[in-house]
């Protein structure tokens, strides 16, 4: 018999929920707009153009898709060599690229999401990237861009202390931060949101493993962090946004 210490926890796991959830009374179904499916890019952010992401893969490629899945590793170890612009943007666009606009409410991207909701944003503590400062970026995958947010050159050292001082953080070239805002899949799902956002962080970082491996670089998915810590880190609330998964990224 199972602890009831972990019952809360394990109904999460469940789709139970969805079954005590009347869908006809959710803010979709009430006529409520939706929350965007980006977020806005602060005023006065430096933005950045990345080079097509698409295009890019195809070209960095050096393995078929069943090698990279059968090579594919965590990596905690990486090389003193910046990554390039090109490489940058092609695991983005592996990772949150949008494929394809259906509506203002949805949008098909290089992973699956519940209802094409995607919950999801993407901050970077870039540290050895070739032609970017030092500091936090966002990607503005709608706009194939990157915003520069804060130059700061501690902060990989910071980036590790918030995950409780693994140091392989600070020696990665740059690392993928994820946050997730609840109400973007809120308004379509209700009390159903909060698993499927779970279900969607572990697309992508598959994602990022995978296309790490074709590039000839490595990753190591990372889920013990310093909530808060990580959270004052990339400037979000906490609240209505909030870190959920990150994975720093390095040459072989």
């Amino acid at each position: 018999m199972s602890d009831k210490k972990y019952d809360a926890n394990r109904y999460l796991l469940k789709d139970s929920l969805r079954k005590r959830i009347n869908f006809s009374q959710t803010a979709q179904n009430l006529g409520r707009a939706a929350p965007p499916l980006q977020k806005p890019c602060p005023a006065d952010a430096l933005r950045i153009d990345l080079p097509d992401g698409a295009k890019a893969l195809d070209r960095l490629a050096k393995m078929p898709a069943g090698k990279a899945m059968a090579k594919r590793t965590s990596l905690r170890q990486y090389q003193s060599e910046p990554l390039t612009l090109e490489e940058l943007s092609a695991l983005l666009w592996a990772t949150q690229g949008v494929r394809q606009v259906l509506s203002p409410e949805s949008a098909l991207r290089m992973v699956p999401s519940a209802g094409a909701r995607h919950a999801l944003e993407t901050y970077l503590v870039i540290h050895r990237v070739e032609t970017l400062h030092t500091g936090l970026h966002r990607y503005l995958p709608f706009d194939g861009q990157l915003a520069e947010l804060k130059r700061d050159d501690q902060i990989a050292r910071k980036a590790a202390v918030a995950c409780f001082g693994q140091s392989f953080i600070a020696a990665a070239a740059v690392t993928f931060f994820w946050t997730a805002i609840p109400a973007r899949m809120e308004w379509r799902y209700d009390l159903a949101a909060h698993k499927v956002i779970a279900i969607d962080a572990g697309h992508v970082c598959q994602n990022l493993y995978l296309a790490c491996e074709a590039i000839g670089a490595g990753t190591c998915a990372v889920a013990a962090y310093d909530q808060e810590a990580c959270d004052e880190l990339l400037g979000v609330d906490g609240e209505e946004e909030f870190t959920i998964y990150l994975a720093p990224v390095g040459r072989r």
